[in-house]
């Protein structure tokens, strides 16, 4: 990777890129430290103490919680972005705008952007008028009915401009600069938190122990972050290869065809998509139940904190780890739900069938795109056990050890899983310039 790197910075144009992407992730965090007028962010901690905001506030970067003009972050473009995904499937005129090439993907990358700022001012309208008359603005109470609004409408416009500014650096950064800018910008976000959690554990486990309990604590905690990054490489790179061989054809005197190939099914063919869906959907009722009074000591509220992750394998309270069967549950129905919408082995057995290729054994046609399934279906289900794996790790050593810490192994699937897409990217790039210097030679 560090190679990679080095040999991209002698390239003018890939050292362009990179710089231009540097100084845009600084423009990014400068902004996720930038506060909008008259919020209290110490009522903002108040209210959002609860372990079901930490997943949140790490995916922003820590801006959510300070209320920054960044605070919505890249969220609502990623919602807008699975939301046009799945009307996909349901509206036929999307379909064929996704099937009509370049234009139609730019339609809807269009179409995309509209629900992101739709969204954008829907969040931010809905957060400004809950909270504004709770404490979030200073001096609201004292305000005339004319100054409330017009706090409302500054702090909606800034939420919203910062999202649309956001989304637009992202896409900005993928047309100029390197890898996808999107992912890059979730990504940084994610990064800017880790000295903070690094600190966070030194206090809780290093600070003040002896040399011996000291040492083994650094190892514990260095074995659980690389065991937890090589098995993320391995569930990001394996792939099971189905084997494809197309058929000779004979034109006067010449032989076309007959080449072998295969098809990569990857493992985690729906990448970290299964763990944010799953943990977004158990932790919707425990950040609603933070708004109001809740008794946690009925069934209810057990329930509740039973769906935080915060309270699972806590030595004293185990029973409420029982909420990993409902996480793992979700998991698995994400990852096979996400991939049977993203890949369809009978489009795929057709556009073989159509093109003279086989599964060599596999009859063309109906018994191709069965075996294809046959196969997706087992490696669909290795590839959920092996997020579930990674995404539970932290959150084991997090509940058994008490360390408060906000990225976990969803962070650490996207961190990893971007930085191996942004390198392929880089080199593709140094490959193609290869390519080109050597025609134009």
């Amino acid at each position: 990777m560090f190679k990679t790197l080095v040999n991209a910075f002698k390239v003018k144009d890939i050292r362009k890129k990179l710089l231009f992407t540097f100084l845009m992730l600084l423009v990014i965090r400068f902004g996720s430290i930038l506060p909008i007028p008259g919020v209290d962010t110490d009522y903002l901690s108040s209210v959002f103490s609860s372990d079901a905001f930490n997943f949140v506030d790490a995916f922003t970067g820590g801006s959510f919680l300070s209320m920054s003009v960044f605070a919505l972050s890249i969220t609502p473009y990623i919602t807008a972005s699975i939301i046009m995904q799945l009307l996909t499937i349901a509206i036929p005129k999307l379909e064929e705008m996704q099937k009509d090439g370049e234009d139609g993907r730019k339609k809807i990358a269009s179409i995309t952007r509209y629900v992101t700022i739709v969204l954008s001012l829907v969040e931010s309208i809905a957060m400004v008028v809950s909270f504004g008359n709770q404490g979030l603005i200073v001096g609201i109470s004292t305000m005339s009915t004319f100054q409330k609004i017009l706090e409302y409408v500054l702090m909606v416009t800034l939420l919203t401009a910062g999202s649309a500014l956001l989304m637009w650096i992202g896409e900005t950064i993928t047309e100029k600069g390197v890898g996808n800018g999107i992912s890059i910008v979730l990504v940084i976000n994610i990064v800017s938190r880790i000295p903070e959690d690094f600190a966070t554990l030194f206090e809780t486990f290093i600070k003040g122990q002896s040399v011996l309990d000291a040492t083994i604590a650094i190892l514990v905690i260095a074995v659980v972050i690389i065991g937890i990054v090589v098995l993320t490489v391995i569930l990001c790179e394996a792939e099971r290869r189905i084997p494809v061989q197309y058929s000779r054809k004979i034109q006067g005197r010449r032989t076309y065809g007959g080449q072998s190939t295969h098809i990569p099914l990857k493992v985690n063919t729906a990448g970290v998509i299964p763990v944010i869906f799953a943990q977004s959907i158990m932790q919707i009722p425990v950040m609603i139940a933070a708004f109001f009074t809740v008794d946690y000591s009925t069934f209810g509220g057990k329930i509740l904190l039973a769906l935080s992750s915060g309270n699972w394998f806590n030595r004293e309270n185990m029973i409420y780890t029982v909420g990993v069967i409902l996480y793992v549950a979700l998991i698995i129905f994400f990852a096979y739900f996400y991939t049977s919408i993203t890949f369809n082995p009978v489009e795929v057995a057709g556009n073989m069938k159509k093109s003279g290729g086989f599964i060599p054994g596999i009859r063309p046609g109906k018994a191709t795109s069965d075996y294809m399934t046959k196969v997706l279906n087992r490696i669909i289900f290795i590839g959920a056990i092996g997020l579930t794996i990674v995404a539970l790790i932290p959150v084991i050593f997090s509940g058994l050890f008490n360390a408060n810490v906000s990225f976990g192994g969803t962070s650490i699937i996207i961190i990893v899983g971007v930085v191996l897409e942004t390198i392929r990217g880089i080199e593709s790039q140094m490959v193609t310039r290869d390519y080109k210097g050597f025609l134009t030679e």
